[in-house]
């Protein structure tokens, strides 16, 4: 897998300060090899200027956030990361990001990094969809560098296949999205976040919720377009 995710410490040191540890997220035990994916986590006691709860609900913030990996009474930091052979921690993405593909368990982040190393993708966005046979496939929506030639359905399909072959060279048969749409735009706030679960929430026909913040409802309704039954 190419690191290009975030990454913090040191060669074989954690941050200053920190004691960071890689944990497995249903069992809560600690992963020491490299390149193994889990939960960054901190044991305490926290240093100086890190949250210390949450006002006037010290149990919330306890349940949240210090009891969320089994076994484990650790500060989560909700980030799936992966550590290599030097010490370097590589935050791959959010917990709630990470889907499960037949038993894999795969950040989407990840995926969208290998997607975005193909020449003709400006950005992408994959999320988790709900599949009876695998428990949850990942599918793509990205945004063409030069989209002029995508109007010809053969040549979607060519540069579709070109990006599931770039996500399976890095990644993984199992990493490799079901479909890859190409789209004009992504559905985003107006302050630029993407909006995930309204994205996985049209693809699996449900209500995709408060969209007030949206910048351009179009580019939701695009992706409802593509994902309607024929």
């Amino acid at each position: 897998m190419e690191k290009q995710a975030s990454k913090f410490g040191s060669p074989g040191l954690p941050m200053y300060g920190y004691n960071a540890k890689l944990l497995d997220n249903e069992t809560g035990e600690e992963l020491l090899g490299p390149d193994k994916k889990g939960v960054l986590a901190i044991e305490g006691p926290l240093p100086p200027g890190c949250m210390q709860t949450v006002w006037r609900d010290d149990a919330r913030f306890i349940n949240t956030y210090w009891k969320s990996i089994p076994n484990r009474l650790v500060y989560s930091t909700f980030d799936w990361a992966v550590r290599d052979a030097d010490g370097y921690y590589f935050i791959l993405g959010r917990t709630d990001d990470v889907i499960n593909v037949a038993g894999h368990r795969l950040g989407t982040r990840e995926i969208e990094e290998c997607i975005s190393s193909h020449p003709n993708v400006a950005e992408v966005a994959v999320v988790g969809i709900a599949d009876q046979l695998k428990g949850q496939v990942a599918v793509a929506f990205a945004v063409a560098k030069d989209a002029s030639g995508l109007g010809d359905p053969a040549a979607k399909l060519r540069l579709e296949g070109e990006v599931m072959r770039v996500v399976e060279q890095s990644i993984g048969a199992v990493g490799r999205p079901a479909r890859v749409y190409f789209v004009n735009l992504l559905p985003k706030t107006r302050s630029g976040k993407l909006l995930r679960r309204a994205i996985q929430a049209v693809c699996e026909g449900r209500d995709p919720g408060d969209l007030t913040t949206m910048d351009d409802p179009g580019a939701l309704q695009q992706i409802k377009d593509l994902v309607a039954p024929a």
